[in-house]
């Protein structure tokens, strides 16, 4: 629980009771308890929310890639082309 230990959820435990009283403890514990379910709630709330924009940002990110990955594809035949010709119509070499 929070990476404590049973000691030292028990020493938190005698100290909260020895500072409230036994009366206040409960009312306390509801308190607690329900701020922590209000910080789930808060937090699934924002995770719904961002994560559609997050999912589209990602797939924008993927189409980008592949545009970028064929136009360098077509740079590298439009090269390869180039010093095909280049190398033709030099014609050979003396040796």
């Amino acid at each position: 629980m929070f990476g404590l230990g049973a000691m030292e959820v028990l020493v938190i435990l005698v100290i909260a009771f020895l500072l409230f009283g036994p009366k206040e403890l409960p009312e306390i514990g509801k308190q607690v308890g329900k701020a922590v379910k209000g910080f789930k709630d808060t937090t699934e709330d924002l995770r719904q929310s961002v994560e559609p924009e997050i999912n589209m940002i990602t797939q924008e990110f993927k189409s980008v890639e592949q545009d970028l990955e064929t136009s360098m594809k077509e740079a590298e035949e439009q090269i390869k082309g180039a010093t095909e010709q280049a190398t033709d119509s030099g014609g050979s070499k003396a040796v």
